[in-house]
């Protein structure tokens, strides 16, 4: 362990607030997301904005569609998911200078971008929708039709305290793929590492994935990660082992692994060798923005337009306004929750329908099965299965709602 310890990184003034929301952490029993952080942890950055993570290297995202072989798609599927993990867990404290908390999303919270790729590439479209509010979960899509890939999931988090925060992931991603010359689908199936926040006492959180992630391919493959941090005493933060073997032979027998720092760099070797047959340096791999719709286009419903007075409030630290705001919106959302109550009714999703196991995918099932996912794959800790309509997406254009500006506590 080095004699030289962090230097904290709370502001003088925010010292007393600091050590007040550490104590009420270390002592709270419920879904710590409800808590409220000092001022210079907050984020100005919606959860639903999260879901663009998975698909900043649109290039990488599509790969895997133009490999005719079998075992190197599930290689390329298991490459694109550990390019991931940079951008989803470790970008913004990068940029911010720490993790910070972000906005809990309201529900019917939309986010829609696209990726413009190169001829190559392609566009790449994303929808992002927050689709239970009790419990919290975000559903997203992203596709590629020039390549016939789809992304589509949903994911809630579940914070506690034991001597840090601890985060458990709870949802799935579902890749899939139109195969080579072929109308046949691929399916992978994605589980979520959990986590755990590392440097909270010096006010410069960031993120430590532990544990395991798998994937499981419909064409006999399965990806084991193993995700480990700085021990104590040793090791490296963000580090990585992953294997890649066939489902029938077991995990004993890897035809490919991996092993790295998923923040910096990861090398790819054929299992029993020494070659490095691919490497993925995160600072040789520049992003592609995400494009959005010019504010004044959006619906009211899109984060950064609903967010918009709050995350402004959160810049220039004027934390009255920013409650006030927040409040405002989340005192209009309640309105709407007992109105549909009253009339017996349920909030109309825009992009996502609630799914029963029997009527899902019977090849996802069958790999929820092979993972020992239970079949409605955590749908009771995240409000249902979710999975996207893409019949109700085509086409579509603001507004997406018929509720007025008064539904948000928004003004136009």
């Amino acid at each position: 362990m080095s004699s030289k310890e962090p230097q904290s990184a709370v502001p003088p003034g925010s010292k007393g607030s600091w050590t007040s929301f550490l104590k009420s952490i270390a002592s709270f029993n419920g879904d710590l997301s409800s808590l409220t952080a000092p001022p210079f942890i907050l984020s100005t950055t919606s959860l639903t904005e999260y879901s663009a993570y998975w698909a900043e290297h649109p290039a990488v995202f599509v790969a895997p569609a133009k490999e005719s072989d079998p075992e190197k798609r599930a290689l390329l599927v298991l490459k694109w998911f550990l390019t991931t993990l940079h951008q989803q867990y470790c970008s913004r404290s990068e940029k911010l200078g720490s993790e910070k908390k972000p906005l809990n999303p309201f529900l019917g919270e939309l986010f829609i971008g696209k990726w413009q790729g190169d001829e190559d590439v392609g566009e790449t479209q994303l929808v992002s929708e927050q689709v239970s509010h009790h419990p919290p979960a975000t559903a997203y899509a992203i596709s590629n039709e020039k390549h016939g890939v789809e992304l589509q999931g949903y994911n809630a988090q579940k914070a506690s305290f034991s001597s840090t925060i601890q985060i458990k992931q709870i949802g799935h991603a579902l890749y899939t793929l139109s195969l080579p010359g072929s109308e046949e689908k691929e399916r992978y199936l994605i589980t979520l590492p959990n986590l755990h926040i590392e440097s909270l006492i010096y006010g410069t959180p960031f993120v430590e994935l532990e544990k395991t992630a798998k994937i499981a391919s419909s064409s006999g493959y399965v990806s084991k990660i193993d995700f480990s941090g700085k021990g104590w005493l040793s090791g490296k933060k963000n580090t990585f082992t992953a294997s890649l073997y066939k489902a029938s032979e077991g995990e004993k027998k890897p035809i490919y692994t991996v092993d790295g720092q998923w923040s910096k760099n990861f090398q790819i070797k054929k299992a029993g060798s020494k070659d490095v047959i691919d490497t993925w340096v995160v600072e040789e791999n520049q992003t592609t923005p995400l494009s959005l719709a010019p504010l004044e286009e959006q619906d009211l419903y899109e984060s950064r337009k609903a967010w918009k007075d709050v995350a402004e409030n959160i810049q220039s630290g004027n934390m009255d306004a920013v409650s006030a705001h927040k409040s405002r919106i989340e005192n209009a959302q309640r309105d709407l929750r007992r109105a549909e109550k009253s009339e017996n009714r349920d909030w109309e999703r825009r992009f996502f329908n609630r799914v029963e196991p029997k009527d899902d995918d019977a090849a996802v099932q069958q790999l929820a099965r092979s993972l020992d996912l239970s079949p409605d794959l955590d749908g009771e800790k995240t409000g249902g299965l979710w999975r996207f309509d893409a019949s109700r997406a085509a086409g579509a254009k603001p507004p997406y709602h018929k509720v007025g500006p008064e539904g948000l506590g928004l003004s136009e």
